[in-house]
Order: C-alpha cells, then sequence, then structure tokens
C-alpha cells in the first residue's frame, strides 16, 4: 500500500510539472511566439508587390520585437489577382493573421465566419485604437452587431462631385456656382462642343441617382436619402429616374459623349487633357491631388451632400482571420499600426533618407526610391491621420478630413447588411438583367422612355419584389434592434 502511495503521489507531481510547462508556454505564446520568440504574424494586402517590402519590413520588425514582441510578413497580391487569389486562400482555410478586404466581400467573408469578430479585442488589445477611429466608420461595419475588422480611419463619408477642366472653365468665364443638377450641365456642354475639337464635352460616366443602395448603384434595391427612408424601392422605376436619363439621352444625341459610351473599355486618365467634365466621389482638397496628379488645374462642385454609406466605411478594412493562431497578437499590431506615427509612416513611406526626406517643418518629400521601389496603396494600411503631410499638403488637412466626417448625415442603412442567400437565384437573374439595361441608359445611349418600361418588366419576371419584400423584412428586423 505504502509503495503504491508513493507511486500515485510522484504521479501527480509529474501531472503537475507537465501542467504548470502547459501553463507557462501558454502564457509565452500570448506574449509572443514559441518558447517566447517573437510571433510572426502573416499578413496579405492589395497592391503591386514592391522591390524594397524585405528592407522596410526589415525596419518594421526590428521595431515591432521591442514593442509586441512579434514580427510581420506582408506579401501584397496584385490588383488583377486580388479577387481570386484572396477567396481561394479563404476558401482553402489557409493559415494565416491578417488580411486586407473590403464592400461586399467583407460582409460575405464574415458572415460565413471567417473573420474573427474583434468586440472584445477592442476593448483590450485595441482600445487606442478604438479612440482614434471614427464612430462611425465602426458602425458602418457592424454585421449582425459585431465587428469583423478594422477599418481605415479615413474620409467616412461619400459626397459625388462634377469634376471639370479648370483652364477651360476660365477660358469661358463658366458660372459653376449654377451647377446643381445634371441638367445645369447643358449651356456649358455645348460651349464645349462647338469651341473645343478635340475635346469630349463629358468623360464618359453613368448618370447618377442620389440613393442608398443596398447592393450598388446598377442593381434595383435602394433606400431614399430623403422622404421615406426606411423603405426600400426600386430605383429604377421613379420618375427621377426617368427625367435623368432623358436628360443623358438628349445629352448623347447632341454628341456630349461618346458613340460607344455604353461599351467602351477605355479608361478617361486624368492626365490626358481630352475632357471637360467627369463625375467621381470626392474627399476634402481633392482637387487639389488630383490636379498633382494630372499636371494641370481641376475644379469640383459637389453633386450631393456628404453621406456616410456603408460603402464608404468599408473601402478598407483589416480583418483578423479565423485561422490566425494568435489573433490578440494580431490585433495588438494593428493597434499600433494605427496610432503609432512611426510605424504607420515606416510602413506607408518606407525608410526616413532612403525612400523620402524630412524637411525641418515636419513636412516630406518622396524620393526616387518610394516612386520605383516602395509605392504601395495609403489607403489599404491604416489611419490616414498620423500620416506626415507632404511638403505641398494644406496645413490643415486632417483637419478638414474631420470636419468633412462631422458634417456627413448617416444613410437609411448605415450598419445593415443583407443576407441574400432566402433569394440568391432571383438577385442572380436580376444581375444579368441590369448589365444588359443599366450601362446603356445611364450613358444616355438608349431612349428610357422605350427602355426603363422593359428594364422594369423584366426585373418584375424576374422576381423583384421578391427580393425587396427581403430585403424590407430584413432591414425591419435590423432597424427594430438599434438603439
Amino acid at each position: 500500500m505504502k509503495k503504491k502511495l508513493v507511486l500515485l503521489l510522484a504521479l501527480v507531481l509529474s501531472i503537475g510539472t507537465i501542467l504548470a510547462g502547459c501553463s507557462k508556454d501558454s502564457s509565452t505564446s500570448e506574449k509572443g511566439g514559441k518558447d517566447g520568440q517573437p510571433y510572426e504574424i502573416k499578413w496579405y494586402t492589395i497592391g503591386t508587390p514592391q522591390k524594397d517590402t524585405d528592407k522596410v519590413f526589415a525596419e518594421v520588425n526590428k521595431y515591432l520585437k521591442t514593442k509586441i514582441n512579434a514580427t510581420v510578413k506582408m506579401q501584397q497580391i496584385d490588383w488583377g489577382d486580388w479577387a481570386q487569389k484572396s477567396q481561394v486562400m479563404i476558401n482553402a482555410g489557409e493559415s494565416f493573421d491578417i488580411i486586407f478586404t473590403n464592400g461586399t466581400d467583407y460582409v460575405q467573408n464574415a458572415q460565413k465566419g471567417a473573420f474573427v469578430a474583434i468586440d472584445d479585442m477592442l476593448d483590450k488589445e485595441g482600445k487606442d485604437l478604438k479612440n482614434a477611429i471614427d464612430p462611425s466608420l465602426l458602425e458602418g461595419v457592424k454585421i449582425d452587431g459585431k465587428i469583423y475588422g478594422v477599418p481605415t480611419n479615413k474620409e467616412a463619408a461619400r459626397q459625388t462631385v462634377y469634376t471639370f477642366n479648370k483652364r477651360l472653365v476660365d477660358k469661358y468665364n463658366f458660372d459653376l456656382t449654377k451647377v446643381k443638377t445634371l441638367a445645369d450641365l447643358e449651356p456649358m456642354l455645348k460651349t464645349i462642343k462647338e469651341k473645343e475639337s478635340g475635346v469630349t464635352p463629358m468623360a464618359t460616366f453613368k448618370a447618377y441617382l442620389p440613393y442608398d443602395y443596398t447592393f450598388n448603384n446598377e442593381m434595383p434595391f435602394a433606400f431614399p436619402l430623403e422622404g421615406d427612408r426606411d423603405h426600400v424601392i426600386n430605383q429604377f422605376d421613379t420618375d427621377l429616374a426617368m427625367s435623368t436619363y432623358k436628360t443623358m439621352h438628349n445629352y448623347y444625341k447632341a454628341g456630349y459623349l461618346k458613340e460607344d459610351a455604353a461599351t467602351s473599355k477605355d479608361s478617361w486618365p486624368m492626365d490626358v487633357e481630352n475632357w471637360f467634365v467627369r463625375m467621381g466621389d470626392s474627399q476634402p482638397y481633392a482637387d487639389l491631388l488630383w490636379s498633382r496628379a494630372a499636371k494641370y488645374d481641376l475644379v469640383s462642385v459637389p453633386a450631393e451632400e456628404p453621406t456616410t454609406f456603408n460603402d464608404s466605411v468599408s473601402g478598407s478594412i483589416q480583418a483578423i482571420s479565423a485561422t490566425s493562431k494568435n489573433p490578440k497578437k494580431a490585433m495588438e499590431f494593428l493597434n499600433l499600426l494605427n496610432t503609432d506615427p512611426y510605424l504607420r509612416n515606416l510602413v506607408d513611406k518606407g525608410i526616413e533618407g532612403e525612400h523620402y526626406k524630412k524637411n525641418d517643418d515636419g513636412t516630406i518629400e518622396d524620393l526616387p526610391a518610394r516612386v520605383d521601389k516602395y509605392n504601395i496603396p495609403t489607403y489599404s494600411i491604416g489611419n490616414f491621420f498620423t500620416l506626415y503631410l507632404y511638403q505641398n499638403d494644406p496645413k490643415d488637412k486632417w483637419d478638414k478630413f474631420k470636419e468633412f466626417n462631422d458634417a456627413a448625415k448617416p444613410s437609411p442603412t448605415l450598419g445593415f447588411h443583407f443576407n441574400s442567400d432566402p433569394v440568391r437565384s432571383e438577385i442572380a437573374s436580376i444581375t444579368n438583367i441590369s448589365k444588359e439595361f443599366y450601362p446603356a441608359l445611364a450613358t444616355g445611349s438608349v431612349d428610357p422612355s422605350e427602355y426603363l418600361p422593359k428594364y422594369n418588366k423584366k426585373l418584375k419576371e424576374a422576381g423583384i419584389d421578391k427580393v425587396l419584400n427581403e430585403i424590407q423584412k430584413q432591414f425591419d428586423e435590423w432597424k427594430s434592434k438599434q438603439k
């Protein structure tokens, strides 16, 4: 009996020692990697792979080791390959820590469990980050009440604008203060058509209808921004759609757009001065940015008031993968990336003295190596408000961004994300119909009096009412849960 008790005691002590060791390893894992070594964070993001990425991240990792006992392996996937390759990795369950995502991809991957809900981590490992980000951005990326990614802290609102070639505006003394609607462009377009033979009056763009879209502006599911904001409609079955597309059709017949506007795949680069007016989304000091890129002056006027939409807050998100072996460490990195000016600018601009130089006043200038060897998309990384200003940037640039965000009103569906599973087949049919009709209508290439009724008839036959009812049902359920 005594021998058995001795053996039993020895066994208990051995198990205790093993458990203590496991506990120590677990604790170490939270601080870093195996046996206290720095945990390597695997980060996939969008953009053309750069020659100096390894050189820059050698500096990044020196800093991260001292700050959070971690290193980062950043891998970029080129623009054209991103959509397919990133989704293949997610579907295959590949093990990684952080991935860039946005829009519909973010919603669908979060809904199917590919990303970790980070609400609890935002209160702990990411508390500094949470305090730094515009609250409307975090609200807008919620899915079923949970946050599944860190949105880039930048302009949270969207404002569509008409952008003009300023040289031509000045040459003909056009009064842009009179431009409030699409129809107000007509006198200027007529002048350009008659007097500027080498200029296309309207760069190919599709007439914009101001709504809050459940999918995008090509699909017939939208919430009005004014009036009844609580009910989804088919925006193509409205008087506004008919009048807008009639105006575009008149412009098309007058020769203000290219004949192949509906089908042309040609882009309209701003650095080619062969257009007069175009439409696009703006931000504070956008004209300065665009003029710098185009190398001639541009000037814009708003086509709508700034509004915070789901797509304007979800245009750039860093999500933590459900396959991550250390989500808390990934969040520690994201927290630092979005709040530490040194790290944010190192990842974005490269190494001081090699990729950029800093001036005495704290502003910066790019060096040739920044353009040729380390030029990654700023919007895809993180918080804008810790970025160094360039020499010719306005001193109040980031203050204006904050004012822009504060002035924007939330869209009706900010934070609402539709689950399309119950009507997947109807949406597939409607998508194909919209691809057939929308480009021609929105560029004025066809007569809306004839084509809009045909479009809406086909939408009815494809089950649009069923989809509208499902969107309304889910929206009402979501709305009832809002504070």
